[in-house]
């Protein structure tokens, strides 16, 4: 397999999976690699009803605008009961549906991206790892569809997207179950217009320009927490769909300024306070709008409702 192709189908892990943070940068796009999203209205998923209330629901009013704020999983197990009552009333009620991204398969746009940012064949990861990181870069590619050559010239901050997603796959989470794409094909269906909160290039663009240091402390916490990745986020779904928020709290700091406080800016507190602006800017509108977002944005330090209330609006739980 030559670069272009390992290019290629890492380009379509990145945008299919992702984990912890990387969850939240366009991991809910591609199914397969090299298959297009469906522009067409398709029929969505049945999804069984979570036990009790399900996962949190968040709602900004104003006399003439109503914002629900969904925290979502980017990739699930099959099976994982999440609807709700009340998550079907405010979506179906919505008139337009936000996602973080909207395009996120676009391999013309990614692999050039990728080719720009993600590579670094002058000082490649063996250059920087120790023999131990090198053995769990190995078993850790086959999982990603790589071989370790073949994420050698990878950047730090690229090939830690690779790492992440080997254990989550192998535990059998799926992204084609993730919720994003059944609201997604919810929203084809029912002819609703869908927006992005930012582009894949600002995505891309922010991870990329992280620090060396920064990505390669990003690398080494993947490495790290190989092992235990697939049981972590078994905990975090548990507590998503118990709308424990003492959970996803834990879920969002371990996936943040545990990391480093690089990875939580870069991450979280920047994209969301460009978010808490969007939402400002709906809410001198008006009408009904859904937005759908990793739930780790909705929880722990810098969080959207955090933002918005330090701003004088006020967030509710349904």
């Amino acid at each position: 397999m030559n670069l272009q192709i390992a290019l290629g189908r890492a380009a379509s892990r990145v945008q299919s999976i992702g984990a912890g943070m990387a969850l939240g940068l366009a991991a809910w796009a591609a199914i397969f690699a090299g298959e297009a999203y469906a522009e067409t209205p398709v029929a969505p998923a049945h999804i069984a009803r979570a036990a009790g209330d399900g996962p949190p629901l968040w709602v900004v009013r104003d006399a003439d605008s109503t914002v629900y704020l969904f925290g979502t999983i980017h990739l699930l197990k099959p099976g994982t009961a999440w609807g709700s009552d009340k998550v079907n009333a405010a979506f179906d009620s919505a008139s337009d549906v936000w996602f973080e991204v909207t395009n996120p398969d676009d391999q013309a746009a990614l692999v050039p991206v990728f080719q720009q940012y993600g590579l670094s064949p002058d000082r490649p990861l063996s250059s920087w790892l120790t023999p131990d990181e090198q053995a769990t870069l190995v078993k850790a590619a086959p999982a990603a569809g790589l071989t370790a050559q073949q994420i050698d010239p990878f950047r730090p901050w690229f090939a830690a997207l690779m790492v992440a997603t080997g254990p989550l796959t192998t535990a059998g989470y799926d992204p084609a179950l993730g919720v994003e794409m059944n609201l997604r094909a919810r929203a084809l269906a029912a002819g609703k217009p869908i927006h992005g909160l930012e582009t894949i290039d600002q995505q891309i663009g922010a991870l990329a320009r992280m620090s060396d240091a920064g990505q390669m402390t990003y690398l080494r916490h993947y490495l790290k927490t190989y092992g235990t990745a697939a049981a972590e986020l078994d905990h975090a779904v548990a507590g998503w769909v118990a709308s424990d928020q003492a959970a996803l709290a834990k879920y969002a700091h371990e996936d943040g300024r545990a990391i480093s406080e690089e990875t939580h800016q870069i991450f979280m507190a920047r994209r969301n306070a460009d978010w808490a602006d969007q939402i400002e800017t709906l809410l001198k509108g008006s009408g009904t709008t859904f937005i759908a977002v990793g739930v780790g944005h909705l929880a722990g330090n810098d969080s959207l409702q955090d933002l918005l209330a330090a701003r004088g609006i006020s967030v509710i739980q349904q």
